[in-house]
């Protein structure tokens, strides 16, 4: 088992993506991979879960493998010469069209912004290094003026500024990927740019509850419907880079901070990515400011943080993660760490799920438990247990591979894929060889068992044992 309790997600790319280098990558720290669908062919993505799966059954270690979408990308239309020069102040024209734009004109290939747009809405270009603002909005197109000047180039990226677009989060690419990487068995689908609520119900129709569905939250409209969004997602991102571009920058740590609290409020696994290490795609040590924001995820409860870039096209991706390995261990070895834990209001509910959760907590508190094994069919129990943040580690016990997998992602837990117990005395003895095998748990030391019978049924855990390990 790994000493720390939140979990590493890395991407893969060409600079990881070879069997040895996966496994190198898991052996000293990665959890989670992450296949960018943005990039690579479905062949390259198809070799990659074989390879993970491989890495998987050999080091005995379940682990979540995430299919990331790459989502609707609103980009401008070419221009003569390749570029024009938005300068402060003027006043330009902005055209729906598939023609050459040129100086003073911008056209969009999309129908579907003009209906969208009033004055007052922003259009950032380029990942937000030059902005205009919507001045009129007429039959044949916008008129905007420039607030952030410079040169826009060919078919640079768009992000529409105070607008929710008439569009799916889901482009017929995305349809067409997503049942590909259904087909491969992943444990999890990423879910980019989702703005409202009817973004996840429309994955979920087509997932069908093959995989788990992460909602990545990078768009203004998905905060602000965060609740109803979380309710009815699995998992959750927070995708600070386009966030970063749509909000104020000033507005990023507060919104990180709301969507940690809220997901894990819910019960449900948060990942923090985007530009964690990023100095670390060509440096070999991080700066000290980055390694301060992968402490301060940990801190306000994240369940797991990712690299992008720094494994998949970086130079150092093994000493990437094993440096956040490191920054992650020493936050946690903090030890005010546990109080950050209790700033989250969890409002539990009235169920027997919710009710096991918080005793297991307060059992391990009080006894000094070592670990806390929980039999779960689904994962919910384990989920659940997590959520609560207890002061030691968690052994999610399946029969599941794939819900092992899935657990993967989920802070504190070691995932174990078991035999069904045939009766409570099958149970105990089950976990007194897993706790000293797996858990590496000492003599004597006491434990929490959480499990519900009859054994093999999800949703019936109902029933704690406390028990010492002899």
């Amino acid at each position: 088992m790994r000493s720390r309790l939140a979990k590493i997600v890395a991407t893969v790319g060409p600079a990881s993506a070879a069997p040895d280098n996966l496994k190198l990558l898991h052996e000293v720290g990665v959890d989670a991979f992450r296949l960018n669908f943005s990039h690579g062919s479905h062949e390259d993505h198809a070799r990659s879960v074989k390879a993970i799966r491989s890495v998987e059954k050999a080091c005995g270690n379940p682990i979540a493998i995430i299919a990331d979408m790459q989502g609707p990308k609103l980009r401008v239309g070419p221009f003569e010469g390749g570029q024009i020069e938005l300068r402060y102040g003027e006043i330009i024209d902005i055209e729906i069209s598939e023609e050459l734009g040129k100086d003073g004109l911008i056209r969009l290939p999309h129908p579907e912004l003009l209906p969208a747009l009033t004055p007052g809405n922003a259009l950032k270009f380029d990942d937000g290094k030059l902005m205009v603002t919507i001045t009129d909005v007429n039959a044949s197109g916008l008129k905007a003026r420039v607030d952030v000047p410079g040169i826009l180039k060919d078919r640079k990226g768009v992000n529409v500024i105070g607008a929710v677009l008439p569009m799916s989060a889901m482009t017929e690419k995305d349809k067409i990927d997503m049942k590909f990487a259904l087909s491969q068995k992943v444990d999890f689908i990423a879910l980019s740019f989702v703005q409202t609520a009817q973004d996840v119900r429309d994955a979920q129709a087509i997932i069908k509850g093959k995989a788990r569905l992460i909602v990545k939250i990078e768009k203004p409209s998905a905060v602000d419907d965060l609740d109803e969004i979380l309710e009815l997602a699995d998992a959750a991102m927070v995708a600070r880079g386009d966030l970063g571009v749509e909000l104020a920058l000033e507005q990023v740590p507060a919104v990180q901070r709301k969507i940690i609290a809220t997901a894990r409020a819910l019960g449900k696994p948060v990942i923090v990515a985007t530009h964690m290490l990023e100095s670390m795609i060509d440096a070999p040590t991080p700066t000290r400011a980055e390694a301060s924001d992968v402490a301060t995820a940990i801190y306000q409860g994240a369940d797991a943080v990712m690299l992008s870039a720094e494994t998949a096209v970086g130079r150092h991706p093994a000493t990437a993660v094993a440096i956040m390995d490191r920054i992650i261990g020493a936050a946690e070895a903090d030890p005010t760490y546990p109080d950050y834990h209790t700033r989250t209001e969890l409002n539990p509910q009235a169920t027997i799920n919710d009710a096991i959760s918080q005793s297991v907590r307060v059992i391990a508190e009080v006894l000094d438990c070592k670990a806390i094994l929980g039999f779960t069919n689904s994962g919910s129990t384990v989920d659940g247990i997590a959520r609560e943040r207890p002061p030691c580690k968690i052994i999610g016990m399946t029969t599941d591979p794939r819900v092992a997998s899935c657990m993967a992602l989920t802070w504190g837990v070691q995932p174990v894929v078991m035999d069904d117990p045939k009766n409570f005395d099958d149970m105990l003895k089950m976990t007194q060889k897993v706790a000293k095998e797996i858990g590496g748990i000492p003599v004597g030391s006491k434990v929490v068992i959480s499990a519900g019978i009859p054994f093999g049924r999800p949703g019936t855990t109902d029933t704690l044992k406390i028990a010492t390990i002899d």
